[in-house]
């Protein structure tokens, strides 16, 4: 039988904690490893102040848990996770830099382009087909170009 709510104990919040780190092993995402620390905390904080009523735990919980996953996105937005690839998931940007060359004319300063296996919008100056060009940018899902320099210049 489960214990009233007046008679929460330490060792509920601790219980508490590791389930909701166990469902952060299975559900990513660092949401459920701050309530977990925070039920431990809270747990904690219980077991020195065993006269805490069961509304303070509940505030103490609900305001170390906002204030955990909060400070978390903060500290993440402020210090990115260092990697290898950083235009993995930015298709677009991993083009910068790339020469390709106009299957179709740029006409009033658009155009598309194919690139590998995918049609990209372009702007640019106008261009005739088999120009070469350079991805200098990129907007959003369009990709901005310039014509190479010819080599002999």
């Amino acid at each position: 039988m489960m214990p009233a709510i007046e008679e929460i104990v330490f060792w509920h919040w601790w219980v508490a904690a590791i389930v909701f780190v166990v469902i952060e092993v299975f559900a990513p995402g660092a949401i459920f490893l701050w309530l977990g620390v925070s039920a431990g905390v809270v747990g904690a904080l219980l077991l020195v102040l065993p006269a805490m009523t069961w509304q303070i735990q509940m505030l103490v919980f609900a305001a170390l848990s906002v204030s955990a996953i909060v400070g978390w996105r903060v500290f993440q937005k402020a210090n990115p996770a260092a990697t290898d690839q950083p235009s993995l998931n930015r298709r677009g940007e991993q083009y910068i830099g790339r020469t390709l060359t106009l299957d179709q004319p740029i006409v009033n300063g658009q155009g598309k382009i194919r690139v590998d296996d995918t049609t990209w919008k372009v702007e640019g100056d106008d261009m005739p087909a088999g120009t070469r060009v350079t991805v200098i940018g990129v907007d959003s899902v369009v990709l901005k170009i310039a014509p190479v320099a010819p080599s002999g210049a």
